[in-house]
């Protein structure tokens, strides 16, 4: 059995869709809209585990403390840790054995600094909700309407092979809402844009299919879209591969975007249930070892295996939460050099950037993209 019908949380869950679904589909959902859950029991891979497969659930550990301090940090020895512990693998001041408690504003020194230089960044679905992407789990969405209008057997169907390829429209009537160029990106996107302009983003790993990053600017080999890509497609029969653009017009004009060698369906490149992660979500087994600083923003951390590398960073790297509530590891086993903005994501990316001394560029750079666009 393919990762997908294992490891993913439900679907229905995240639609409000679930009444009638098959008892056996309960607890399953493609990997890309799992979105805006609650926090429920974390799963990881084990250490010897080999394209996506899991160990068994664990139990959640609950929500630690995760407070400031009142004393002064040391920051000359949080900026070495930072800094050596990436050249020697030391486990430094993040041995989860106490130290000094990191603030947003230290996480700011230290790549101000260049202390921290290889930025590894998570990001899932609460990134993009600002900039208009709808909630699928709120009635009245085109999403959920979509849906609600094929009389789907359950909500996780038309995320199956077996049904696409027997009624793809329902996909497509989906994917045309949620294609490319429908929004704009927004603060939080520039923010990884400055990182990689500044030579900062090691890898920008994402769970959305919304293309954003893309669109704000973040080179391909940047990227690792971990449950998928409009940028790309694949014939289901002859799989000739296309660019996202050869099937556009298609998917906007409400027809099935057919292969002109063999007439099969042109499908996306969205991970559906029971397909392979792609190959470059294995990058993460060079990145995260050599990351000296991980940023996750916007996610809930329980669709896997996405959600387990929010651990494989070394304990000696600080991490950021810029999240609207404690999520994973960051409520059940916190480290000391964690630190978690808590509340608006944008207001979080905010502060962040204020405290680099950021705010002018990422509003020229803001300026610059809006008026590219309108021309």
């Amino acid at each position: 059995m393919g990762p997908g019908r294992a490891a993913w949380n439900t679907l229905g869950t995240a639609l409000g869709l679930a009444r009638g679904k098959p008892a056996a589909l309960r607890g399953r959902g493609p990997p890309w809209l799992r979105v805006w859950g609650s926090l429920g029991a974390p799963r990881s891979l084990s250490s010897g585990s080999v394209r996506g497969q899991l160990v068994p659930e664990r139990s959640a550990r609950g929500a630690a403390g995760n407070g400031s301090g009142s004393r002064q940090p040391n920051f000359l020895g949080k900026k070495r840790d930072c800094l050596f512990s990436g050249i020697f693998g030391g486990s430094g001041a993040g041995d989860g054995h106490g130290g000094e408690k990191l603030s947003l504003q230290d996480i700011a020194e230290l790549i101000q600094t260049k202390a921290c230089q290889r930025v590894v960044v998570m990001v899932g679905a609460g990134i993009s909700t600002p900039s208009g992407i709808p909630d699928f789990r709120s009635p009245g969405s085109g999403l959920y309407s979509n849906l609600e209008q094929y009389d789907l057997p359950y909500p996780e169907a038309i995320f199956e092979l077996d049904f696409f390829f027997h009624n793809p429209k329902p996909f497509f009537a989906l994917a045309k809402e949620l294609y490319p160029g429908n929004y704009r990106p927004n603060l939080a996107h520039y923010f990884l844009r400055l990182l990689h302009d500044k030579g900062l983003l090691l890898r920008l790993y994402t769970q959305n299919i919304d293309g954003l990053e893309r669109a704000a600017g973040i080179p391909a080999t940047k990227l690792v879209e971990a449950h998928g890509t409009f940028a790309s497609a694949t014939c289901t029969i002859c799989r000739q591969s296309f660019s996202g653009e050869e099937f556009r017009v298609d998917v906007m004009a409400d027809r099935i975007p057919r292969c002109p060698i063999c007439m099969g369906v042109i499908k996306p490149d969205i991970i559906f249930f029971g397909e392979q992660l792609p190959q470059r979500f294995f990058l993460h087994m060079a990145d995260f070892p050599m990351a000296d600083l991980l940023i996750i923003i916007g996610t809930s951390l329980e669709v896997e295996p996405f959600a387990s590398l929010s651990e494989a960073s070394r304990r000696s790297v600080p991490r950021v939460l810029i999240n609207r509530e404690l999520v994973g590891p960051f409520a059940w086993r916190p480290r000391h050099n964690d630190v978690a903005q808590l509340g608006d994501i944008i207001g979080g990316v905010e502060r962040l950037v204020k405290a680099l001394g950021w705010t002018k560029e990422i509003q020229d750079l803001m300026q610059r993209e809006t008026s590219q666009d309108a021309l």
